[in-house]
């Protein structure tokens, strides 16, 4: 019911520049047997990351060095994309990812991160190619959720969108089941005003 806010905060970022990266890549169907998030992020980008003997493989970005305590990913068009597995963005926010930037992500990924304390932020075209070459330089953002806006080291702030609701919780630590908890006593009082028209319940 709770997770971390999202607030502002300053990070390095890594960069994933491929397209149409789907949810199977994120996190492979082998993974999906748990229902738990603990540990998911040794299996993020899994098939990429590990040889088959299980080793790392170190070209792979997320295995470098500069990737360490990065909580930004940029990533390339249309991320997230493929089934609907909500351990994606466990995966993601597992390994210490709190933002992803791409140009366009799928709305069930989109949808499965806000709720889950991870920030998709999806810029348009020229600024992901800034954010991009920046990414692969090892430079750093402020992403500030209050303000939406992502500002780069020159001082230049990118607006990003974001849904009222999910910007609420986000900001506040509450998932959407968190919320109603919260506002409990405010739906007890509107439904004792307000008794519903016909009896559902038995005689």
């Amino acid at each position: 019911m709770s997770i971390e806010p999202i607030r502002a905060f300053t990070s390095r970022m890594v960069a994933l520049p491929v397209e149409n990266v789907d949810t199977d890549q994120i996190i492979p169907a082998r993974f999906l047997k748990v229902t738990d998030k603990a540990g998911l992020g040794e299996g993020l980008f899994a098939d990429w990351r590990y040889g088959p003997d299980g080793a790392p493989e170190p070209g792979f970005i997320l295995n470098r060095p500069e990737a360490r305590g990065a909580q930004v990913l940029v990533a390339g068009d249309n991320f997230g994309c493929g089934s609907s597995r909500e351990h994606a963005p466990w995966a993601l926010a597992g390994f210490g990812f709190r933002a992803v930037i791409s140009t366009f992500f799928a709305d069930i990924f989109r949808n499965n991160s806000l709720k889950n304390g991870l920030l998709p932020i999806a810029v348009d075209e020229a600024a992901h190619r800034r954010l991009m070459a920046l990414a692969a330089e090892g430079g750093e953002i402020t992403v500030d959720l209050a303000s939406q806006t992502v500002t780069l080291p020159d001082g230049e702030a990118v607006a990003f969108p974001i849904e009222p609701f999910a910007k609420h919780c986000l900001l506040n630590g509450v998932d959407q089941l968190g919320f109603l908890v919260g506002v409990g006593p405010e739906i007890e009082r509107y439904e004792a005003e307000h008794p519903a028209p016909v009896s559902t319940v038995g005689a």
